[in-house]
């Protein structure tokens, strides 16, 4: 049996104490010398206003409507045709002959309205910020929709129209998809003024 003593004595060995067993293992260790060298906290992250951003972008999508604008004409006979007034026709003309290169394209086939719009403000937003000037917008030929109207059509056309950066649209050449997409002229990101109708030249 072993005595109330010799239980004491176990339960006070410094061998059972943790904190004493790490100075017996650390008592050799000599500490580094002083450099002066002060080391600060790191500063915390910027949040990303997150938030703001999707506000922002909602703003965008919900100042864009479904509606024709009643004083822009949006198409000349079958084909769609915009351009902002002011300008020269001769813009309209360049941009139909494919005097400049797309830069990127949007495709909204099987989008929804309010996906396509919000779709739509992101992708000329982003397209400006990159400093494009030409791109295509595909809406499609509407021969999946009900009764294979081109709704979509007629929506991107009206939401392109009311959008301060489009200079001009039309329909878009064979090559970049014909009748079921819009090719798009931006304003250039050092552009003060765009060419007038009396102006002899019109900036690339």
């Amino acid at each position: 049996m072993i005595s109330q003593v010799n239980k004491r004595r176990r339960n006070d060995d410094p061998a059972d104490d943790p904190g004493q067993e790490f100075l017996e293992a650390v008592r050799d260790v000599q500490p580094l010398p002083d450099a002066g060298r002060v080391v600060h906290a790191p500063k915390p992250l910027t949040p990303l206003p997150f938030q703001r951003r999707e506000d922002d972008r909602q703003v965008l999508r919900d100042s864009l409507s479904d509606e024709a604008v009643p004083d822009m004409e949006l198409e000349s006979g079958e084909a769609l045709a915009f351009l902002r007034p002011g300008l020269s026709r001769q813009v309209l003309r360049r941009l139909r002959s494919g005097h400049w290169a797309t830069q990127d394209q949007l495709d909204l086939h099987g989008a929804r309205s309010d996906e396509a719009r919000t779709w739509l403000v992101d992708f000329l937003t982003a397209a400006v910020k990159r400093g494009q000037r030409c791109v295509v917008v595909v809406h499609g030929k509407g021969l999946g929709s009900k009764n294979r109207e081109p709704v979509l059509r007629r929506k991107v056309a009206g939401w392109l129209a009311q959008r301060s950066e489009v200079l001009a649209f039309s329909q878009a050449r064979p090559a970049d998809g014909g009748s079921g997409a819009v090719v798009v002229l931006l304003k250039g990101p050092s552009a003060k003024r765009p060419p007038h109708a009396d102006d002899q030249t019109e900036d690339d």
